[in-house]
């Protein structure tokens, strides 16, 4: 099957004191139509920055992006436009994102004039009924006239997802969307998310620092991990959390917090050998992950950037070295005898 985005060897640079800012390196990523995939790693880690070139805001350094199997250069303007409202971004904070001098109404119904989506004022005003009702905000007569500060968090996280919808996508980039409303309201987004994704034949790329959260959400897509601007490891979610196989992958899902006080006593506890992350400026030669990689080998992680392949005994891909070649991962006791830092 043909995916609907597919990254070839991406990088994205930013100039930053005039010196070139590495954010992405050699993303190579396919995402199915109707697929669930999570975006997961650090601050910093590339994963936003990956979301605007999906969502076409912004343009790779190198490297290319296809739209379903098309170089997205080889469409002309009218097509790429229609392309560009197929792939529609949720930014993580909707009192930024949603004009605050726009009732609810005018924010949905902008989109909806500007590109033809209805006809005639009666078409939009249905319209925004309709969107209001599918996110959850009723009756959509409460909320059309209403400021985005009038609303709670919550509720302007579905108009910013309403909004979204409004061009009719094929594939939404949720950046970070429920990091900014309570917990209580976060599984009720995720199960809306579910419900329009099956609805409406959406492909949904979930970017998000929290691997718990990535497993709930993904449980039946798929999870990439992303270290320095680099995917470090990618499979089904269900092997990815079953048997992580990248060390920066076992160190996510060792800090992730167990509600059993008996699983928290007997977790094992991953001793890094630095608790710092490299800059993006000075990034580290080899495996960027080394120097802080418990159980990474003296002249073969710190000498060779790994590319994601198969490693022995797992099903997803991974970028260790040591893994692709069938070396066993043993802690390097030499190196944090003086760590002193748990994850």
């Amino acid at each position: 099957m043909t995916p609907v985005i597919e990254l070839r060897g991406v990088n994205r640079t930013f100039i930053k004191d005039r010196k070139p800012i590495p954010v992405l390196q050699d993303i190579n990523l396919g995402i199915e139509e109707n697929e669930i995939i999570c975006l997961v790693g650090e601050s910093g880690c590339g994963k936003t920055t990956t979301g605007k070139i999906i969502s076409g805001l912004l343009q790779p350094s190198s490297g290319e992006m296809l739209f379903r199997g098309r170089p997205i250069s080889s469409y002309d303007r009218k097509e790429q436009a229609v392309i560009r409202r197929q792939l529609q971004l949720v930014h993580q904070d909707p009192f930024a994102s949603l004009n605050p001098a726009h009732t609810i109404g005018d924010i949905l119904g902008f989109p909806l004039k500007r590109h033809r989506m209805v006809d005639g004022i009666s078409g939009v005003r249905r319209r925004i009924w309709e969107l209001l009702t599918m996110v959850d905000l009723t009756p959509p007569g409460d909320i059309v006239n209403k400021y985005p500060h009038q609303l709670s968090g919550g509720q302007r996280q579905r108009v910013s997802i309403a909004r979204s919808l409004t061009v009719n996508p094929k594939l939404i980039v949720a950046d970070e969307a429920v990091s900014m409303v309570d917990v209580s309201i976060r599984i009720s987004l995720l199960k809306m998310l579910h419900e329009l994704r099956e609805r409406l034949g959406l492909t949904i790329v979930f970017i998000t620092h929290d691997l718990a959260l990535a497993k709930y959400f993904a449980w039946e897509g798929r999870i990439a991990v992303m270290y320095l601007g680099r995917i470090v490891e990618i499979g089904r979610t269900q092997d990815v959390i079953a048997s992580p196989a990248h060390p920066y992958t076992r160190a996510l899902l060792a800090a992730v917090p167990e509600a059993d006080p008996d699983l928290t006593r007997h977790k094992q506890v991953l001793r890094l050998r630095s608790d710092d992350i490299p800059s993006l400026s000075d990034i580290p030669p080899g495996c960027a992950f080394h120097p802080r990689c418990p159980f990474h080998v003296p002249g073969l992680c710190d000498g060779v950037v790994p590319a994601l392949g198969d490693g022995p005994g797992f099903s997803q891909q991974v970028a260790c070295l040591p893994l692709q070649q069938g070396i066993p991962l043993v802690v390097n006791q030499t190196s944090t005898q003086n760590a002193g830092q748990h994850v």
